[in-house]
């Protein structure tokens, strides 16, 4: 692995935050770690965040990345879950005070991502797989979109446009 900036992409959700470190390298993109922090169900809401709050402060200071890229909360029709994820959300800002953040749409990360704002989660999938060299498809889904959400942290810094990716 070489030495180049790493960013940590979070998919925040209060059962499961996806997480994904990428690096920046000399010839494209290389990943660093990616997984999911997952919460039990039968614990108080409180513990729960803090355990998310633990896991991504660990996760920061592991890996010192130059910044974080999180999904944005979207309109969701069952207003529990969202309500969780704006929780998950909040901690995780909080767990990432001093590191810049960027915070990124489902929309935005298709577009940037795979060039088509419309592009479903297996062609988003695809696109990473082949942006960092994977053999297989990034699984599970949650630590593939922070995979995502970090490969477009590393664009928008290093300047990549779209149609540029296939030349890294």
């Amino acid at each position: 692995m070489s030495d180049g900036p790493i960013a940590l992409g979070l998919d925040p959700g209060l059962a499961t935050t996806g997480y994904g470190l990428v690096r920046l390298a000399p010839r494209g993109w290389e990943v660093v770690a990616g997984g999911t922090i997952e919460t039990e169900a039968g614990l108080p809401r409180t513990e729960r965040l803090v355990e998310i709050y633990r896991e991504v402060r660990a996760l920061i200071e592991t890996y010192n990345p130059i910044g974080v890229a999180i999904e944005e909360i979207y309109l969701a029709r069952n207003a529990r879950t969202a309500m969780g994820t704006a929780e998950t959300r909040g901690v995780i800002l909080l767990a990432a005070h001093g590191t810049p953040v960027r915070g990124y749409t489902p929309l935005q990360v298709k577009k940037r991502i795979t060039g088509y704002g419309k592009a479903n989660k297996a062609q988003v999938q695809a696109t990473v797989r082949q942006l960092l060299g994977l053999a297989e498809l990034p699984k599970p889904d949650d630590m593939a979109d922070g995979l995502a959400l970090a490969l477009c942290y590393l664009l928008d810094i290093s300047g990549v446009r779209r149609e540029e990716h296939a030349y890294l």
